[in-house]
């Protein structure tokens, strides 16, 4: 009854804000709208008088609106989930309380998310002691040298799960299942004649990694019941008050080698398909023939699913149970291939109520990512945006704070997590130390925070996001591409698909020429109307409607994704392809030469034709958009580098526009509304006294790490 409650509370609370714009709520937003940084509990014994003074601090004078509390490092005393550490928790929880400050759930001791920390001075993780079977593990690939036309007797393995026994014809690509030969684990075959065959054994073993097993939910359901069900049992009435949410941080695939697994695969894939996978698994390293694109995404997409549904929703689940909202991140974002990394990198998101990313330092380009994460949330109908910000960035200049954050928020982040505030920050490990005791952040971090509070207070409200263009998100063909122990290694992804560009298209498009977009995943395109030359994603609250969808360099598709794509371009919507064109199917149902014959139907029809761009610029991107006869929602000439975001907000229309460049902007701006807009600056909260515009063209000038809000009256 309480959760219901609370969310009821929610839901009004929303319905009551999203039109409600207030000039003194916007110069000083209320508290819950203040960023919530991390707050590392390290490498030191923690006081609860000094931590109380700590917070009293950062929440004070530095401007922050709580703290997600992390324990990290070899001296962190108290012992982690021990009732001295839960002593000194409960401390905060009760300053967090009186103080109208709130707090984030960090799920684990340092990360990533999984293993509940080692117990101090034994070094086994915890998970591990407890449910020693349910940690992750790692498909294995046995191959045995056979003869053709001779009698082969082969021992399989005794430990681990046997998951496939396979013949394979290396050279003809040809594969022959081989279960029913197998009797007490001993096979028993003759290879036929004229033939190159090798014998493939594909057994699930435990890996050794500490981590629970990602993929399975009954594992899962036992690490968040040690863990976040600690809390809850000894703070309840904290739950959806003071601690809002859960955060998970960087788990991952590319653990056990990039071949995490789980046994129960093949049980999960006969019921989902109907038929077993057996025959399937040599595509996971080989080609198998025509039928290989199709395999790796029935395997590699039911991994994504499995890992998606096991770890993520096992979390959301148990979060909505307490009133409370899960977020967090995986790790290696950006890698442009996330088939052994993240799976499906914009699926991770269906399950968090907020999805996120992690903006953090070592030449990793997350912001070339933040477009997959809060499309993500568009797809799934979520309001909110999660960016863990600045981690392992070192101590980078105050303006280089604000060019990441207008960066962030004008690509659908609108909760930023500052990374970090550091209890002991005498040995802070990932630098930069965010609060006031570092002189190079003490006088702007007030200023700062009360910067991302406008932010906050004016993107987070109920409402959807405008956007003309829908990309394609290209995961049929990444799985199709993908195979496992590829060589760039498991941490950078395995493999490089050729021809994958939807990274390259995204970036043109939001930080070259100016137009906003959204990646669809091909399980929603599958679930959009078509109606008028408009593709229609039907959200309840983030309902968007696109007059252009580009197919970005992929050679593998699913048919259903292809048959919306012909429907849609039937009804006069435009198509656009680039780099390389769909000629694989990513179901056994549907033939290549089906594909072909459907993209080249497309590309060679009388009226409308797709259009076909083998290398995209700037330039023939913005040309191909400008042969689009529709007027654009937004259209800015002399705008190279300006960024924007269009939420419509119950009846109001709420403009963000940024540059985080180095040079000067000047811009002449037409808006598809014709609307009054006024000028709200979240650097000052100045707000203009008369309108800034009514109606188009207007001139818009911005200078470097600036950036301005335009809202209807």
């Amino acid at each position: 009854m309480i959760r219901h409650t609370i969310l009821l509370s929610l839901m009004v609370c929303a319905v009551m804000c999203a039109d409600a714009v207030t000039h003194d709520e916007f110069r000083n937003p209320p508290s819950e709208y203040r960023p919530v940084p991390l707050w590392f509990w390290n490498n030191t014994s923690i006081e609860s008088d000094s931590a109380v003074a700590q917070i009293e601090s950062f929440t004070g004078p530095d401007g922050y609106g709580g703290c997600a509390i992390l324990p990290f490092g070899a001296n962190f005393r108290p012992g982690y989930l021990t009732d001295e550490y839960f002593d000194v928790y409960g401390r905060i929880i009760d300053y967090a309380s009186q103080h109208g400050l709130t707090m984030s759930l960090y799920d684990e001791y340092g990360f990533p998310s999984g293993s509940m920390g080692a117990i101090n001075g034994d070094g086994i993780p915890r998970f591990k002691q407890k449910h020693p079977g349910k940690t992750i593990k790692r498909l294995d690939k046995l191959e045995y040298d056979v003869v053709a036309g001779k009698d082969c007797v082969i021992e399989l393995p005794a430990e681990g799960k046997v998951m496939s026994v396979a013949a394979i014809d290396t050279a003809r690509h040809m594969v022959i299942p081989l279960s029913a030969n197998v009797d007490n684990g001993r096979l028993r075959w003759t290879p036929p004649a004229g033939g190159n065959w090798r014998v493939m054994c594909c057994v699930c073993v435990a890996d050794g990694d500490p981590n629970v097993d990602y993929l399975d939910p009954e594992a899962v359901r036992l690490f968040v019941e040690d863990t976040h069900g600690q809390y809850f049992r000894r703070f309840p009435e904290a739950f959806g008050t003071v601690i809002k949410e859960t955060f998970c941080d960087e788990p991952t695939m590319y653990r056990a080698q990039g071949r995490i697994w789980t046994d129960s695969f093949n049980e999960r894939f006969q019921k989902e398909y109907g038929f077993s996978p057996e025959a399937l698994y040599p595509a996971l390293w080989y080609d198998i023939g025509p039928g290989t694109a199709a395999a790796r995404n029935y395997l590699f997409g039911l991994r994504a699913r499995l890992y998606a549904e096991g770890f993520m929703k096992t979390i959301h689940e148990w979060a909505a149970q307490h009133g409370i909202v899960s977020t967090g991140h995986q790790d290696q974002e950006e890698v442009l291939n996330p088939v052994s990394v993240s799976g499906d990198l914009m699926l991770c998101g269906k399950y968090m109520d907020v999805p996120g990313i992690d903006k953090i330092g070592g030449e990793r380009p997350a912001e070339l990512f933040y477009k997959v994460v809060s499309s993500s949330a568009a797809n799934w109908d979520k309001q909110l945006v999660m960016s863990e910000t600045f981690g392992a960035m070192g101590n980078i200049p105050v303006s280089e704070l604000y060019n990441i954050a207008i960066d962030q928020y004008t690509k659908g982040i609108n909760q930023l997590i500052p990374h970090a505030v550091w209890y002991n920050d005498s040995e802070v490990t990932f630098l930069p130390e965010l609060s006031g005791r570092n002189p190079i952040y003490r006088e702007a971090l007030p200023d700062f925070n009360l910067f991302l509070a406008r932010l906050n207070y004016l993107l987070r409200r109920p409402g959807r996001t405008v956007a003309d263009i829908a990309m394609l998100y290209p995961i049929n063909s990444l799985q199709a591409g993908h195979y496992l122990d590829g060589p760039e290694g498991f941490y950078a992804g395995g493999v490089r698909i050729p021809g994958t560009d939807y990274i390259d298209v995204a970036s043109i498009l939001t930080d070259s020429i100016c137009r906003d977009f959204t990646f669809l995943h091909p399980e929603v395109l599958g679930n959009c109307t078509v109606g008028r030359g408009m593709l229609n994603m039907n959200n309840k609250v983030n309902h968007q409607h696109y007059k252009v969808l580009i197919v970005p360099g992929m050679k593998c598709i699913m048919p259903e994704s292809l048959r919306m794509i012909e429907k849609f371009h039937k009804a006069g919507g435009y198509v656009i392809f680039t780099t390389s064109l769909p000629e694989q199917s990513a179901t056994f149902q549907t033939s290549d030469s089906e594909i072909k014959e459907c993209v080249a139907g497309l590309l060679s029809a009388k009226k409308n034709p797709a259009i076909f761009i083998s290398e995209p610029t700037p330039v023939n991107i913005g040309e191909a958009l400008a042969a689009c006869s529709f007027v654009p929602d937004v259209a800015a000439r002399g705008a190279n580098g300006l960024r924007y975001i269009h939420r419509v907000c119950g009846d109001r229309h709420i403009y963000y526009f940024a540059n985080p460049g180095t040079k000067t902007i000047s811009a002449e701006l037409n808006l598809r509304d014709r609307i009054v807009l006024r000028a709200y600056d979240p650097h000052t909260g100045h707000i203009a006294s008369e309108p800034t515009a009514k109606g188009t063209p207007f001139n818009l000038m911005l200078a470097p790490g600036k950036s301005i809000f335009l809202i209807s009256e």
